[in-house]
């Protein structure tokens, strides 16, 4: 199976480099390029693509309102956003996520790494970079001013397996890994995620480990 990509960045040469990139990988196709936030909405509704791979700073629109507004879209349900980013401001990578992102990865990455996240994102079955990830939202929720207060009665839905399981995937852990430390096989282990997921109305495991901090499942440590 083919996966379709919306490249989104400002930069023309940027575009050029990922293009040249994913048309080189035999299960990776461009669905479309976009060199503003509001084009990349336009031609995602058009395309449907598998992955935007999402600038953050664009003109019109950037890259975080356009993520909310393509998760927000019920048409592109499907669709998954991958952040591309410097991490050079860490809040960003959780009003990312916030906003409906799948993952996000540094614009400094090997090629090997963009076309594996790609890949991954696509799957909608891992969260990218999931040490650096817990990290910078651990650092951003401490700060006092990080948004929403934690909202506990989200956990109500869950049962306490699920609860569970929602603690692991925040620390990280794949339904491999999750399966090993419940004894259980994997299989029962994806069905916990996937029912969490459905519950918490989690897109994928990326918005589980939002949910997992703003519901005060997880406490943030300071840095």
């Amino acid at each position: 199976m083919t996966i379709r990509v919306l490249i989104a960045d400002d930069q023309a040469l940027m575009r050029a480099g990922f293009r040249a990139l994913i048309e080189y990988a035999p299960d990776l196709e461009v669905a479309g390029e976009a060199g503003t936030g509001r084009a990349a909405l336009e031609i995602a509704r058009q395309t449907r693509p598998d992955v935007v791979l999402m600038d953050i700073r664009m003109p019109d629109l950037d890259g975080l309102a356009a993520t909310k507004l393509i998760t927000a879209d019920e048409d592109l349900a499907e669709v998954r956003v991958l952040i591309l980013t410097t991490f050079e401001i860490d809040e960003y990578v959780f009003q990312a996520l916030r906003a409906g992102a799948s993952g996000f990865l540094g614009k400094g990455a090997e090629p090997a790494e963009l076309l594996a996240a790609i890949r991954t994102v696509a799957r909608g079955d891992a969260l990218l970079s999931a040490a650096a990830t817990r990290s910078l939202i651990a650092r951003f929720l401490a700060h006092p001013d990080h948004g929403r207060p934690a909202d506990p009665r989200r956990l109500a839905l869950l049962t306490e397996r699920e609860r569970e399981v929602l603690i692991l995937v925040a620390a990280g852990l794949s339904n491999d890994e999750i399966a090993e430390h419940l004894v259980v096989s994997p299989a029962t282990a994806k069905t916990h995620v996937n029912r969490a997921m459905t519950k918490l109305g989690a897109r994928d495991r990326a918005q589980l480990v939002v949910a997992a901090y703003e519901s005060g499942l997880v406490q943030p440590s300071r840095p």
